[in-house]
């Protein structure tokens, strides 16, 4: 009798065991879905608009009326994605690649960036560095007024160089990692 109340005990706590794991992969998968269905109806929604003709600004015109200098990014991206009304911005780039600016900096970009753009601000970036001394993971741009001739880089610490070194987009050079 004893035996068989162990082995009742033994299945009831495998099937309880059995039965979360079960809970928990269905909450994933689920969890999964809504995260694609998001970004399909993302997508969808751009290339509708895409289709409806509504005219794509080139990166360097967003960034201009966004009151960030023109050149911040590379001329050879690939395209980039803006959702409006949460300011999303991501970049592609063939590749992972730099630019030697003609103050001395050099920017090095993932072959995707994103962040959160907002007057005069970059914000949240990921897949952007700067050299200081080592490579350091840029997390902001910005530039205080229109008016204003410095761009702050927030790299750890907020450093400012020239605005003018940053209006023209130039072509980079490709790197094996980012």
């Amino acid at each position: 009798m004893e035996k068989a109340l162990t082995k009742v005990g033994s299945i009831k706590a495998t099937s309880f065991w059995v039965s979360m794991k079960a809970k928990q992969e269905i909450s994933n998968i689920t969890q999964d879905l809504s995260t694609f269905s998001s970004t399909v109806e993302e997508k969808a929604k751009w290339i509708f608009d895409k289709l409806k003709g509504k005219p794509l600004k080139t990166l360097p015109d967003l960034l201009r009326e966004y009151n960030l200098p023109p050149g911040l990014f590379p001329h050879n991206t690939t395209c980039y994605e803006f959702d409006e009304a949460k300011g999303k911005l991501i970049v592609y780039l063939p590749s992972p690649c730099e630019i030697s600016f003609k103050d001395s900096s050099i920017l090095r970009y993932a072959a995707r960036v994103k962040g959160t753009l907002s007057r005069g601000k970059l914000t949240g970036i990921e897949g952007m560095k700067t050299k200081l001394l080592v490579w350091v993971k840029v997390t902001g741009v910005a530039v205080e007024s229109y008016k204003s001739d410095k761009v702050w880089f927030t790299a750890g610490v907020k450093k400012s160089r020239p605005k003018d070194v940053y209006e023209m987009p130039r072509d980079a050079v490709k790197v094996e990692e980012f």
